[in-house]
């Protein structure tokens, strides 16, 4: 039997964490990628086969990235040189065609195999990649989550296999194709959360080969691998506060796993030395965002907080209070993760401002009935939607709901104190990325959103943020039952 040892670290959902922290009750720096390309560095020296990857969303998340539209995040990973990437759903925030541009940028190969230019049955990214190690021949193939699709819906010129079952048909048509007796290794990065890791893994056919799974989007810590149909399933958790560490064996004969390692590395000063290099390298950009945005907007009451996008947060109530003032309705619906930064304040300088809400978007305003608006919050709030990969809202103070988890439905709805009359009229103002995803994330169609009124109260709901906050000086929000979920 011959068989070869190979380090594989991984990583997922970065969203722009490029700096160390110093966390709460620690006395040392934690993650930021100075530090996470030392450990990378150290273990390219220490190991003899390694392989560094990232299974999507390297961008989006903070004002360097945000500033440069993904340019400085490019010029960072090309730094790290990662061996293969995945496309994440955030990749395609900036827009289709600046990914192709930022594709050109990247020193190191992306691999899709699910999104098509449709016309012409061509694959919009390189759909498989073998990487030659050791004498050992690896194929590497990527899956992207069908939120991709409510990004781009607008292009008819761009599709996307996005069901698991036709996602595991891809794997298939490239492991048919390309995987024969030399491919002695085959990994699936993907970009549609845990859960969904496990149910695709359960779809390959044994005869693709697929030996490992390493994911993202869900944002989902391990304490050790999954292992379903044959298929080691990992993931990294979020941000670069760690890494994924996999030691494997691979049988040459059998082209088979024979013994793995699976860790959660934790990325701080303990455990190697921060890459001074790529260090001055982000001063550069940081300086050049500072004295940008630097500027004081506001000084709030108290910090105000959004550590999960499932619940109701202060920041969420900051921010939804703000657009609902300018839109003059009775609910605003702001998507939790458009809301980026788990805190923010008590002083607000510009650049808090961008890296907290980098989604600026037009926001307009719908009539719509009260059944209607019952349907909404019941489809929001629903158990199934809380799940790390639904879309989940924050809702201005005039609105109040509860939702039964035992009984799986909205107990009550109320608009200013008053409950929700089925038969009445209410005005709602939704983010123009949601209002034309209304079905998907809102349980609205778009006939029903537009069938009796609609106006555009802002193309901007960036400028209606800052001018709020500018004007509302030492304001304070607090988490206040306006969105309940009951046992």
């Amino acid at each position: 039997m011959k068989t070869k040892k190979f380090t594989i670290l991984h990583s997922n959902d970065m969203h722009g964490d490029f700096a160390a922290e110093m966390m709460a009750g620690e006395t040392k720096l934690v993650g930021g990628l100075a530090l996470l390309s030392g450990y990378i560095n150290k273990v390219r020296r220490e190991e003899e086969n390694v392989l560094y990857v990232i299974a999507g969303d390297m961008v989006q998340g903070s004002l360097i990235d945000s500033e440069y539209k993904g340019l400085s995040t490019m010029g960072l990973m090309n730094y790290l040189a990662p061996d293969v990437v995945s496309l994440g759903n955030h990749e395609f925030d900036y827009g289709l065609s600046h990914l192709l541009f930022l594709e050109k940028v990247a020193n190191f190969p992306i691999v899709n195999a699910n999104l098509y230019i449709k016309p012409y049955s061509k694959r919009l990214m390189r759909p498989y990649l073998i990487l030659s190690k050791a004498g050992f021949d690896i194929l590497f193939t990527g899956i992207i989550t069908e939120k991709v699709m409510d990004t781009i819906k607008s292009d008819p010129l761009i599709s996307s296999f996005v069901s698991l079952e036709e996602a595991s048909q891809e794997v298939g048509k490239i492991t048919n194709a390309y995987k024969n007796d030399d491919i002695d290794l085959t990994i699936l990065l993907t970009h549609i959360g845990f859960d969904s890791d496990l149910e695709l893994a359960n779809l390959m056919k044994p005869e693709w080969g697929v030996d490992i799974i390493i994911g993202g989007h869900s944002h989902t810590i391990l304490e050790k691998p999954a292992i379903r149909n044959g298929i080691i399933i990992v993931q990294a958790g979020v941000g670069t506060n760690q890494i994924g560490r996999l030691d494997i064996e691979v049988d040459d004969d059998t082209n088979s796993v024979v013994d793995y390692k699976w860790q959660l590395i934790p990325i701080d000063e303990n455990i190697a030395e921060p890459d001074r290099a790529l260090s001055d390298y982000i001063e550069n950009y940081q300086k050049e965002v500072d004295q940008k945005y630097e500027a004081i907007i506001c000084k709030l009451a108290v910090e105000h907080t959004h550590p999960k996008r499932e619940i109701e947060t202060s920041l969420g109530n900051l921010i939804a209070d703000a657009f609902a003032e300018n839109a003059e309705c009775d609910v605003m619906f702001v998507a939790s993760g458009s809301i980026r930064s788990e805190k923010i304040g008590p002083m607000v300088m510009m650049k808090d401002i961008i890296t907290c809400f980098p989604y600026d978007d037009v926001l307009t305003r719908y009539t719509i009935t009260g059944a209607q608006l019952t349907n909404m919050f019941n489809h929001i709030m629903r158990i199934e939607n809380r799940d790390g990969e639904g879309e989940c809202y924050q809702v201005n103070s005039k609105a109040r709901a509860e939702y039964s988890d035992g009984e799986k439905r909205l107990v009550s709805l109320k608009i200013d104190e008053k409950d929700v009359n089925p038969a009445g009229t209410y005005t709602i103002c939704l983010q123009g990325y949601h209002a034309k995803n209304s079905k998907t994330y809102l349980g609205i169609s778009q006939a029903e959103l537009t069938a009796i009124r609609t106006k555009v109260v802002t193309t901007s709901s960036f400028e209606v943020l800052v001018e709020f906050l500018k004007n509302n000086q030492n304001t304070k929000r607090k988490v206040e039952g306006r969105i309940v979920y009951l046992k």
